[in-house]
This record gives C-alpha cells, structure tokens and sequence, in this order.
C-alpha cells in the first residue's frame, strides 16, 4: 500500500450518495405539516449530518407539538420511497472509490450515522456497495451515534488499523467531530454548493484538508 494511511472510512451521505437534498425535502414538507416553515436552506443548516429523532427537542419546541413514534416512522417511509426512486452517487465518487478500493487493497469503510438499510440501500442503488461489501457501520448499530466517535472506532478494529493512520472523509461538522474523536485525519469534502461558510466550518471542526471534488481524493491519498 502507496498511501500515506493504511485506511480510509468514508461517511455515506453527502459524500458518497446524493441523498441529503432529498432527505431534506421530505423533511421540510413534513415539519411545514406541523406548522414549522423553513426555506430549503434552514433546513439544510438546522439539520444537515444530525438525526431527527436526536432533535426531537427542538422540533417540540418549534411545532409546540410531541414528536410521535408513528411520525418518525411516517418519515422514514416517505424518506425511503423518494430515495429508491432519485438517489444516486455524489459527482465523482463512484470513480474515486474504485481507485481508492484499489490503492488501499480494499482497507476501507462506509461509517454512517444512518441505518443500515439505508446506507445499504443507497450504496447498491449508486453502484458503490461491492467496494465496501462487509464493511459497513451504522451508528443505529453503536451505542453512541455521531458526533460521538463510536461508528468510526467501530471500523478500525475489523480493518486493523491504529486512529492515527486512518482518514475519515466527512462533510459536515457533525461527522468532522466523531473523526476528530475517533482520533483520525479528517479530509472535509465541500462541493460550490455547500456554501462559503462550509469550508471554514470544517476546519473549525477539525478537518485538516477541505477538497471540493471527489475527483481530487485519490491524489490526495495517493
């Protein structure tokens, strides 16, 4: 192996899968049924990286309404349904993971704050899941999620690999901080369209590399 670390861990949303415009439609629509209004960008900033049923507090607080079980399950199908039919890989990443897989002999991972279902989901719809088949970790499966380290901590053992000589690759700051955490090298990805503040967010959090372009990652790992 070539790289400068023996292992990447990659998050799932937002870097590999383009899934987070999508998710966030259906929560938007959902919490305006509340009586909760926010633009497509305050939605994204409230709640991009993060659970919504970790931020059930500030939903009640906004909708002055519970957050039922029967309503986070009701998000979860409609979620589903509009991911099985317009999901697909971040620009670039399928390429960029096929080198990688081959420059790091198949040491990496997909570390997600998600459920499994999900990210399996996303990752064989995107045509991704061959190159981490076995190699998947969902925080609902940690006893801590994100941005608690537990899901990349999780990765490490299987693989082999000391914290010091992973890369996690993350693009956001919740995710940044469960690297951090983790004890790892963060590469913060963040496209044109996350933003101007996105990148100085990152950094804030711990990333010591910001890229714009999956195609970029093989030669920053190479």
């Amino acid at each position: 192996m070539t790289g400068p670390f023996d292992a990447v861990l990659f998050d799932c949303d937002g870097v590999l899968v383009d899934s987070e415009g999508i998710t966030n439609g259906v929560l938007r629509e959902m919490l305006e049924d509340l009586g909760w209004k926010l633009s497509p960008q305050e939605c994204m900033r409230l709640f991009l990286g993060k659970a919504v049923k970790d931020e059930r507090a500030v939903i009640e607080a906004h909708t002055g309404r519970p957050l039922t079980e029967e309503w986070l399950v009701q998000f979860r199908e409609r979620r589903n349904e509009r991911l099985i039919a317009g999901v697909g890989p971040i620009r670039n990443a399928v390429d960029a993971v096929a080198r990688i897989s081959e420059l790091y002999r198949g040491r990496i991972a997909c570390c997600s704050g998600a459920d499994r279902w999900k990210v399996e989901m996303q990752l064989a719809k995107c045509g991704l899941l061959p190159y981490f088949e076995g190699r998947v970790f969902s925080g609902h499966e940690m006893p801590r999620t994100k941005p608690a380290p537990d899901v990349y901590l999780a990765a490490m053992a299987p693989l082999g690999v000391s914290a010091d000589r992973c890369v996690v690759i993350e693009d956001t700051v919740t995710g940044t901080t469960a690297g951090v955490a983790a004890g790892a090298v963060v590469y913060g990805y963040s496209p044109p369209e996350a933003g101007h503040d996105a990148p100085s967010a990152l950094r804030a959090a711990g990333a010591s590399v910001i890229f714009t372009d999956m195609a970029e990652l093989p030669g920053l790992l190479g």
